[in-house]
């Protein structure tokens, strides 16, 4: 129930959606049908550009690393698309970054035999200079102490250093599941988890850590780094940056890793050709994208509709966070076609750098004091292609009433999946919404259904246009449509009075609501 005394903490409550509408045990309520709403459905379901927009945006320009070029192709992109639908839009600098392009990635095992590995050169990697390189493998040795790694670093010289733990399975964890006896998974799991500790002290003992030991290996004369980030299902790794400057970072397959492990490891030293064609770029300017359908009659007051628009670049950033970017662009199309003429402006904001900290939205809360202090609702998508299922209150102590109000006219068939929490809790950090929560803002994540997003998609080799539902897409186009559509239509500002956090064990007095936090201005460059 909703606690009206704001000097109470006010517990986490859910609320199904379709009790929002009742009046009267079990009855739904028989609203107004509204023919905006009707028709935003109609544009949504029949006139859908979701598909082809995906194809332009995921499949023609393809991943959007801040500071690359492609990150460039796809802001003109989204600018053009907007304009072509007669929605102004426009870059905005908010700083700069390290300027780099991926390049074609050859690694092939030459010995004990010829083999063709899966691999992929990790974010700001540097490349072999227009030339293949060939070197043993070595394996990161089990020391006792830092002062044994330092006697042990001068044998990486001219060679290629794996720097990951050797899986002791291939199969995803439900397989194990299906397929295994229960003493076999036990026994699975409890030796992972063996070698996992294992591992981690064997890096601790090297005196370094993950992000600080490929560096010291750089400095001693290593070839290049080889590491295997398995994301626990079939195929996929997850890809981030280098931490090298001058020799390459490569993420290889949990299959051709453990192949080239067990072969050192047994006493073969495999030998690998490597080539790797990757850029340095002059610094790039690092920047948002944002589009507006100005407001008539309280052009001053604003709903924005949000998404980061960068990805990692291991594969085409489809789901993280090409579905939320189409989702936003979608909805914004159809508003701008059936509700050209909205009460408050509607803003679209793609962010960049979201990957590297938030530092888009951060950048833009930063920057506009003035937008920032009229918003009347923030929607921000950003975890996977699945239908919205969850909107929480962030601790805005009546964002029940006022999205209680809004989601009465979103449809039956796309409410009826949604579960709220009222008044929940401010986020500081996940997603672009929290850059606005921590200003005072009231912003909401429209977080979604999994369809496995941690393990197969997210920030992985297999975040790619075939894994969207394009089906579950437009159930989301249309929910934020209307959201947006009702927001800039309610009568009413919507409050800004936050709950009272809870009790901070340490110091016996309610937390404080986060701070905003400052972006990074200039990136990558270190």
């Amino acid at each position: 129930m909703l606690c009206l005394k704001k000097s109470l903490i006010l517990p986490l409550f859910l609320v199904p959606v379709t009790m929002m509408a009742q009046r009267g045990p079990g009855r739904l309520a028989e609203l107004p049908k509204d023919p905006v709403v009707e028709a935003i459905v109609a544009e949504g379901e029949q006139g859908s550009q979701l598909e082809q927009l995906g194809h332009e945006l995921l499949d023609g320009i393809g991943p959007r690393l801040v500071g690359t070029p492609e990150m460039k192709q796809a802001g003109d992109w989204a600018i053009a698309k907007y304009k072509s639908w007669g929605i102004a839009a426009h870059s905005e600098k908010w700083g700069e970054w390290r300027g780099w392009q991926r390049g074609p990635a050859h690694i092939d095992m030459v010995y004990p035999r010829l083999k063709s590995l899966e691999g992929t050169q990790l974010a700001w990697s540097p490349g072999t200079n227009g030339k293949a390189v060939t070197a043993e493998i070595i394996l990161l040795p089990d020391v006792t102490d830092s002062i044994t790694f330092a006697k042990w670093l001068p044998a990486v010289k001219g060679k290629f250093v794996m720097i990951s733990m050797l899986q002791p399975t291939g199969r995803p964890d439900n397989n194990w599941k299906e397929f295994g006896t229960a003493e076999s998974v036990i026994k699975m799991n409890k030796e992972r988890d063996a070698l996992t500790e294992a591992w981690a002290q064997r890096i601790r003992r090297t005196g370094y850590t993950t992000r600080t030991l490929p560096a010291a290996l750089e400095k001693a004369g290593a070839s290049g780094i080889i590491s295997s980030y398995w994301s626990k299902a079939v195929g996929a790794n997850k890809i981030f940056g280098a931490n090298t400057k001058k020799i390459p970072t490569v993420d290889l397959s949990l299959e051709d890793y453990g192949l080239l492990y067990r072969l050192a490891q047994s006493g073969t030293t495999p030998k690998l050709s490597m080539k790797i064609d990757s850029k340095e770029l002059p610094v790039a300017d690092a920047f948002n994208i944002i589009g507006e359908i100005k407001g008539v009659e309280k052009p001053n007051e604003y709903v924005i509709l949000s998404a980061h628009f960068d990805s990692w670049d291991g594969a085409t950033g489809a789901t993280d966070n090409g579905t939320g970017t189409l989702t936003m662009m979608e909805a914004m199309r159809i508003l701008k076609k059936v509700y050209p003429n909205p009460k408050r402006t509607i803003l679209v904001g793609h962010w960049g750098s979201e990957e590297q900290g938030l530092n888009g939205s951060r950048g833009f809360v930063e920057d506009h004091p003035e937008i920032i202090a009229n918003i009347q609702a923030v929607f921000n998508q950003d975890n996977g292609t699945g239908r919205v299922t969850n909107l929480q209150g962030q601790g805005f102590l009546h964002a029940y009433d006022y999205l209680g109000r809004w989601l009465t006219k979103v449809p039956q068939s796309v409410r009826q999946y949604i579960e709220t929490g009222f008044p929940g809790q401010p986020g500081t950090g996940g997603s672009d919404f929290a850059s606005f929560v921590m200003a005072g803002a009231p912003a909401f994540s429209l977080s979604s259904l999994s369809w496995d997003y941690g393990t197969i998609t997210w920030h992985t080799n297999r975040d790619t246009y075939d894994k969207i539902v394009f089906d579950d897409l437009r159930n989301n186009a249309i929910l934020t449509a209307v959201l947006a559509y009702a927001a800039s239509e309610d009568p009413q500002k919507t409050s800004r009075e936050k709950i009272v956090l809870p009790i901070d064990p340490q110091t016996g007095k309610p937390k404080e609501w986060p701070k905003p936090v400052s972006p990074t201005r200039r990136g990558g460059l270190d």
